[in-house]
């Protein structure tokens, strides 16, 4: 077997609501092979990992899943089994998979649910599936296990899955934001994350924030400055002073007395920091060790505390104890080391709540002045001191003692924050008790105890998993802090898909929340824009642009179109909107990334509806039956939502059913838009006034501008406001590409992007009402990415309308042959109008050239385009011009009868285009 492919699905997903991988797996020689299949197979991989006899699959209940592979099931499921399995003897904590065909014999797609706050880069999953992928193989093969073997492979992802997880202190802050509701991005590997989105974003690095003095981090890494401004301000430290030669620092020991201690002046974790010198040779060496720029101090008196502020409070503070072992008579020091370090909460650097003690030089040192070495045997009892700093990162810990601290202890650390100027502080002290009071400063002689360090950025693990005492959530003090009053860092949002008019109804959702002052970030398949100003080109429907959107802290309010290619390869950008909106399912896309009928693009579009958070707005277009059906899905919850439709219909039975119970929808009724609510009916705006409705001639118009109403409706933007908004949208500025008419002489060009049968017969309806249906010649191209039937409804929706075509080939052709689009389409437009004129051109520049040469005066060209930009750009260099929208319809005069648009039941109902 072996993994083809690996992708994340970074969000919430068809699949799943959390993050997942997505494996692409052929079985090769196990194709068509099943585990019942081979003798033995089974037991070898239980006895390689018994922990699969727990596993429940579709039974329900332990043990399910043997029961599958001993009936017979494909070697595709067992590799997703075993990969969970193997995830939770690291540690990581995942249980949900799935394995489906990818089309082809011996092809599976593996979906694996991924923790919350792995990184978006881990290669941990694709680690995790080729181990075993190649597990299975082997056991298949019956080759032997060796359970040497795959120990070194699990410790070996172990350590990977330590590397790239978050520590104890970041991973804090993201536990207490998922509990609030709010946001929490990781960037890449590191412990950099976003919280909340917008304007009301944050970001949060460990423990410092974005409003974290940039000056105060500097003051607290420098200790001797540090020292100096306490100093100044009467606060209680250690008399001392900088050093940056051995001569300097000995002269300090001597105006000092010992013991003292050296550190150096930019140290960081207690690092090179050493107590207890006595001796001009013991501080000359520390001062070498700790790099030749130092400070000494002499050394306080009384026990080692931490205490934390946040935002101006106590939140916790720890009585911290160097590193040490307790001797039993019995084992060395080295081996009491080995036994402590055993412990699981004991890791390497951060990852965990604490750290492994290192042997190294320093723990030497010290044991020396206990006349001890690490092959040494202390007696039963005996502590035995390793490290003389109290840090956790050289394999301290710590006591809880936030009860216990005494007001004045309280007072003077917070004063010493707001000296320092920083939001988020763990300030060191030496004092006999915290419970007691701290004596003022005074002649430096007399100073026994007070504070000896001041840290930015302070580590949490000691608060968050005391040894001793109670666990403080200080991640909570520090989101609490981030997002007072309760706010989940949220700005309100509305998520748009379906199969026409996303782009169309998101352009005009956000003019018209524009209109309440709202600073607007919209993604399109055109792209990013902010504000009203494009800061990104190209298709910006997928996560990435929705994060682009809602990770900037400029924007107030997101409207996300949000296509199907990027929730079905990467997912949603996002948790949870205020508002969803599906515009109409129909045929399109189908053949591509496992799609094969209408019902499974349901599928994927019903996942914007789930999305919307309890309480939210769903907005669902009532002449759709695919979109009516979505209220019964049992993961959309309607009942939660409050539901609101729109439509053409207002006789619809779901809709009058809706109106009966008191609720709202926005109709088209008697040439107008209205607000139904229950049995009120409220005007808004003319059908005929509706902008790119051409007099009323492109009712589609009119159903994408209900759609937007009650988007920004439901995000409290006021009737008159969205009313007045949408009269001032202006189609060829605000919607560029749909439905934008053009004159050039005495022809007009109709420009638009429909590029499937449902949106090309509504377009051409649209050219029928205004120009009748013998003057429409048509420069087309179709996207290469289409199934052949539906690329043949879009052909012969075309021969119904059209007199004259002239057919091009996108630039991309999205896989298929040099000339087969137009070739195919030119196929079916002639089986199905011989008489049509069909010409084939070389490029887009090209077949409008030619079309305008086919087209007559009072003919309309109907123009589609793969891209918008150099269309629009070439229309414009041939010297066609904005038309007057208000075009006499041609169905008021004489005409004879069109025919029918299309033989493709998606062609058969009025969408938005």
């Amino acid at each position: 077997m072996k993994i083809l492919s690996i992708r994340r699905l970074r969000g919430p997903n068809v699949h799943l609501s959390r993050p997942a991988v997505v494996a692409r797996l052929r079985l090769d020689d196990l194709t068509g092979r099943e585990t019942s299949d081979i003798e033995g197979f089974t037991e070898r991989l239980l006895r390689a990992l018994p922990g699969l006899a727990d596993h429940h699959c579709a039974a329900g209940a332990p043990g399910g899943f043997v029961s599958r592979m001993r009936g017979g099931t494909y070697f595709g499921h067992v590799t997703e089994h075993v990969s969970i399995e193997l995830s939770q003897r690291i540690g990581r904590d995942v249980s949900f998979g799935r394995t489906v065909s990818a089309g082809e014999p011996g092809l599976y797609d593996l979906i694996v649910e991924c923790p919350a706050d792995e990184s978006p880069d881990s290669t941990l999953p694709g680690e995790l599936l080729g181990t075993a992928a190649a597990l299975v193989t082997s056991i298949a093969a019956g080759e032997p296990v060796r359970a040497a073997d795959l120990g070194h492979h699990l410790a070996t992802l172990a350590a990977l899955a330590e590397r790239e997880a978050t520590g104890p202190s970041t991973r804090s802050i993201i536990v207490a934001a998922r509990r609030r509701g709010i946001p929490v991005e990781r960037y890449a590997d590191l412990s950099l994350l976003r919280l909340g989105w917008g304007s009301r974003r944050r970001l949060a690095w460990a423990a410092m924030t974005d409003r974290t003095s940039g000056v105060g981090v500097d003051i607290a890494a420098d200790k001797q400055v540090t020292r100096r401004l306490l100093e100044d301000a009467g606060v209680p430290v250690a008399p001392g002073g900088a050093a940056r030669t051995a001569q300097e620092a000995v002269r300090l020991l001597t105006t000092l007395g010992a013991p003292v201690v050296v550190k150096p002046r930019q140290g960081r974790q207690g690092e090179h920091v050493t107590l207890n010198l006595c001796t001009p040779k013991e501080v000359s060496d520390a001062f070498t060790a700790a790099g030749g720029d130092v400070v000494v101090e002499r050394q306080l008196d009384g026990r080692d505390y931490r205490v934390l502020i946040v935002a101006g409070e106590v939140v916790a503070a720890a009585e911290r104890v160097a590193a040490h072992v307790i001797g039993d008579g019995q084992n060395t020091v080295a081996g009491l080391v080995a036994r402590t370090n055993a412990d699981p909460r004991r890791g390497d650097g951060h990852a965990r709540v604490l750290t492994r003690i290192s042997l190294d030089d320093h723990a030497h040192l010290v044991l020396d002045r206990q006349n001890l070495t690490p092959d040494s045997v202390p007696a039963a009892g005996r502590q035995v001191w390793l490290r003389d700093n109290a840090n956790l990162s050289t394999g301290g810990t710590g006591t809880d003692v936030t009860d216990l601290v005494h007001p004045d202890v309280a007072r003077l650390c917070l004063r010493v924050a707001a000296l320092v100027g920083l939001d988020i502080v763990g300030i060191d002290l030496r004092l006999e008790d915290i419970a007691a009071p701290v004596p003022p400063s005074g002649e430096p002689g007399l100073i026994l105890t007070g504070v000896i360090e001041v840290n930015a950025v302070p580590g949490l693990r000691m608060h968050l998993a005391p040894v001793h005492g109670r666990s403080r959530d200080v991640g909570d003090a520090i989101v609490r802090a981030m997002f007072p009053a309760g706010s989940d860092g949220r700005i309100p949002t509305v998520a748009i898909t379906g199969t026409n008019g996303k782009t169309t109804v998101a352009r005009l959702t956000a003019c018209l929340l524009g209109g309440t002052g709202l600073r607007i970030g919209l993604t399109t398949t055109e792209g990013v824009s902010i504000d009203g100003r494009t800061v990104h080109r190209g298709d910006a429907t997928g996560p990435r642009s929705a994060q682009m959107v809602l990770g900037d802290p400029g924007v107030q309010a997101a409207v996300l179109e949000t296509a199907r290619g990027g929730t079905l390869r990467r997912g949603l950008g996002y948790d949870w909107t205020d508002v969803g909106v599906i515009t109409n399912i129909t045929a399109d896309h189908l053949g591509q990334d496992g799609l094969d009928s209408i019902e499974d693009l349901a599928h994927v579009k019903a996942l914007v509806a789930e999305r919307v958070r309890d309480g939210g707005t769903l907005v669902l277009n009532a002449d759709d039956p695919w979109v009516r059906s979505l209220v019964d899905r049992p993961r959309v919850r309607a009942d939660r939502k409050r539901l609101v439709w729109f439509g053409t219909d207002p006789a619809q039975p779901v809709v009058a059913q809706h109106l009966g119970r008191g609720g709202v929808a926005y109709l088209m009724h008697d040439g107008w838009l209205v607000q139904a609510t229950g049995a009120r009916r409220t005007p808004l705006l003319r059908v005929e006034e509706v902008p790119g409705s051409f007099g009323g001639a492109a009712p589609y118009a009119a159903v994408n501008a209900l759609a937007a109403l009650a988007a920004a409706r439901a995000l409290g933007a006021s009737q008159d406001l969205v009313v007045s908004r949408l009269t001032e949208f202006t189609p060829r500025v605000h919607n560029p590409g749909r439905a934008t008419l053009l004159r050039l002489g005495d022809v007009t060009l109709f420009v638009d992007y429909a590029h499937n049968p449902a949106a090309i017969a509504t377009v051409l309806r649209t050219l029928h009402r205004l120009f009748g249906p013998h003057r429409c010649v048509a420069a087309v191209t179709l996207p290469g990415d289409r199934r052949d039937d539906l690329l043949a409804a879009s052909a012969q929706v075309l021969a119904d309308g059209v007199t004259r075509a002239v057919l091009y080939e996108d630039e991309d052709p999205r896989g298929r042959a040099p000339g087969e689009v137009p070739a195919l389409v030119e196929r079916e437009m002639r089986m199905r109008r011989p008489t049509l004129t069909a010409v084939r051109a070389s490029g887009y520049r090209a077949a409008v050239g030619e079309a305008l040469r086919l087209a007559v005066s009072g003919d309309v060209v109907l123009v589609l385009y793969e891209k918008v930009g150099p269309m629009l750009a070439c229309l414009e260099e041939l010297g066609a011009v904005p038309a007057d929208s208000t075009v006499v319809h041609a169905e008021r005069l004489p005409a004879r009868p069109a025919r029918s648009l299309g033989l493709h039941p998606a062609a058969q109902t009025t969408v938005p285009s």
